[in-house]
């Protein structure tokens, strides 16, 4: 049986956490969709053009070391704009979505574009200032030099451009169960993540 948990929200609001444990807890796989995002704007940076990419991609680039840079995330938001790269990676995420025993997809259109139709829709967000923070600390920690100001300028374009799009633009899926994530702790939101997708499973 499949059963399809799609989890969206913008970055650093805990999305990718929260997904890994429930992955873990409902012991499925789990597919980071920004992921594939980051892999063809690094290709970009590199010199690539953004369609031909998307349409090579190799799964061995998902391990690059450079795919959490601030250049890359808004390389990947800017790829993520065009629709002709979208198209190229829409039928891995399904085929990843629909795999036997189900499958923990995060990202920004999973439940709104990519599966419409899953079976448990979460859209996890936070506050910009407590988003910055986040990934503010993130980034320092792995001896990046930015600033707090620089990091919420960043996130506050990168959701501008997300948001703003044409194609599959970032927002709630209708049927999604908000989880703002600002005054919670991890435990406290993989909690109430498990809770609502639980009651999916069993209804």
């Amino acid at each position: 049986m499949s059963f399809c948990i799609a989890i969206d929200g913008p970055a650093a609001a805990g999305k990718g956490t929260i997904s890994k444990a429930v992955a873990a807890h409902f012991d499925m796989p789990h597919l980071d969709t920004g992921l594939l995002y980051r892999v063809v704007g690094a290709r970009m940076l590199a010199g690539l053009d953004p369609i031909e990419a998307a349409q090579t991609l190799d799964p061995a680039d998902f391990d690059r070391d450079d795919l959490r840079t601030p250049a890359v995330a808004q390389a990947a938001s800017k790829v993520a704009a065009l629709p002709e790269v979208r198209a190229a990676l829409v039928d891995f995420q399904r085929s990843f979505a629909r795999r036997a025993g189900g499958a923990v997809l995060d990202g920004r259109d999973i439940g709104t574009v990519i599966c419409p139709d899953a079976e448990a829709k979460l859209y996890v967000t936070a506050s910009d200032q407590v988003r910055a923070e986040r990934r503010y600390l993130e980034l320092t920690e792995k001896g990046q030099s930015v600033t707090r100001d620089q990091v919420l300028a960043d996130l506050q374009e990168r959701d501008r451009r997300d948001q703003s799009r044409a194609t599959a633009p970032l927002k709630p899926a209708e049927d999604a169960v908000v989880l703002d994530t600002s005054q919670m702790t991890i435990d406290q939101a993989v909690a109430a993540a498990i809770a609502h997708i639980q009651s999916r499973r069993l209804a």
